[in-house]
């Protein structure tokens, strides 16, 4: 008697099934496509907004200053010389953990400098 309701199907299975259909691709979403591009839209915001001055730490770990801002990338000053990169490579995260406060500060003090000479 139990086989012959486990072999019955139960009324509506397709509608149902439709449902959590949607509400799985609702879930993930919210859960993992929304994130991801708010992510990137800060990423390129923070790669966009760089100036000539500000310390930053590549994704590869390279530790430098923006000696240039070009089109299609930066050239980073390091201590071994200049060198030329993407403005992929300029990690958000690494740069605000390793000179968050740091580097605003230091942005701060570098617009006050080009406020004065254009004042002289």
């Amino acid at each position: 008697m139990l086989t012959i309701f486990l072999q019955a199907q139960p009324q509506g299975s397709s509608s149902m099934m439709l449902i959590m259909m949607g509400v799985m691709f609702v879930g993930f979403y919210f859960l993992m496509i929304r994130p991801q591009m708010r992510k990137q839209k800060q990423e390129k915001n923070f790669q966009e907004t760089l100036k000539v001055g500000t310390r930053v730490v590549l994704t590869s770990g390279l530790h430098g200053r923006i000696a240039q801002v070009q089109d299609d990338g930066f050239v980073i000053e390091t201590l071994s010389g200049k060198l030329k990169f993407e403005k992929a490579a300029v990690s958000r995260e690494f740069t605000e953990a390793r000179f968050g406060d740091k580097a605003k500060a230091a942005e701060k003090t570098t617009e006050k400098k080009e406020i004065e000479t254009e004042k002289k």
